[in-house]
């Protein structure tokens, strides 16, 4: 569940404003991506054509995505005998931008799999789903974990270096109520907005691995900037008294 305040203490994180021009120049430079990608090598002409863009205004868009590793320019290729005059520059996706809309794609296809699950098995099925994917992550964090103790909150460090191993962006701090660990980065977010249970699961793995119970507070799946996990401090028995732990995870 969306927590709206910030966690332990932490300033809440400013949320930035984006400009009605700013935000059209994301909504043209996406359609100049899904141009590219739809037609390979363009020059900045068709380009423009395309989107009714005047040369002045598609040549700045297209100077912001080179700046930012979105395309390269290329000598275009002409077939037979060239005209007089420097030839003429096309514009390419460069390989991250590439990677970046296969992944929109893949996630596309992941959310159309999980709805199509839910609409013939239900919630239980998606569970299920859910909790096998997260079966090979949590294995390989285990053996990561060998020797991470039995403290919950050294197992949280040592968790927190498996994740990053796998891409997660993880790190471990210890705070006052106990321990947090955060997850900078989420692989399923986009589809985990719509299945929660995909964030449940993976909850459940983050419990079971660190040995105690814990709370999600924030998901980037929900809108937060980190996935946030508290991890609660053990009690401890005193003198004379016997204190008994109650196992939650199951």
């Amino acid at each position: 569940m969306k927590n709206a305040a910030a966690p332990f203490g932490q300033q809440q994180a400013t949320v930035p404003v984006v400009s009605p021009a700013a935000s059209a120049d994301l909504s043209t430079r996406d359609r100049v991506t899904q141009l590219l990608l739809e037609r390979g090598a363009t020059t900045a002409g068709q380009l423009g054509s395309a989107l009714g863009l005047s040369p002045a205004a598609i040549r700045r868009h297209l100077d912001a995505m080179l700046a930012d590793g979105d395309v390269e320019a290329r000598e275009q290729v002409v077939r037979g005998s060239r005209g007089r005059g420097r030839p003429a520059r096309v514009f390419v996706l460069t390989e991250a931008a590439r990677v970046r809309c296969g992944t929109h794609h893949y996630d596309n296809i992941a959310t159309a799999a999980l709805r199509w699950i839910a609409r013939t098995g239900g919630s239980r099925a998606v569970e299920a789903f859910a909790a096998e994917q997260v079966t090979a992550l949590e294995e390989r964090c285990r053996a990561a974990m060998e020797d991470a103790g039995t403290d919950p909150l050294a197992r949280a460090e040592a968790l927190a270096g498996a994740l990053t191993a796998e891409g997660y962006a993880a790190n471990a701090s210890t705070i006052a109520s106990g321990g947090q660990l955060c997850q900078h980065h989420c692989p399923v977010a986009h589809v985990a907005a719509e299945f929660p249970q995909l964030c449940e699961a993976e909850t459940a793995v983050i419990s079971r691995l660190v040995g105690t119970h814990v709370q999600r507070l924030a998901t980037i799946a929900h809108g937060d900037g980190v996935c946030t996990t508290h991890i609660p401090t053990q009690p401890r028995a005193q003198s004379g008294n016997t204190v008994t732990t109650v196992r939650t995870d199951r």
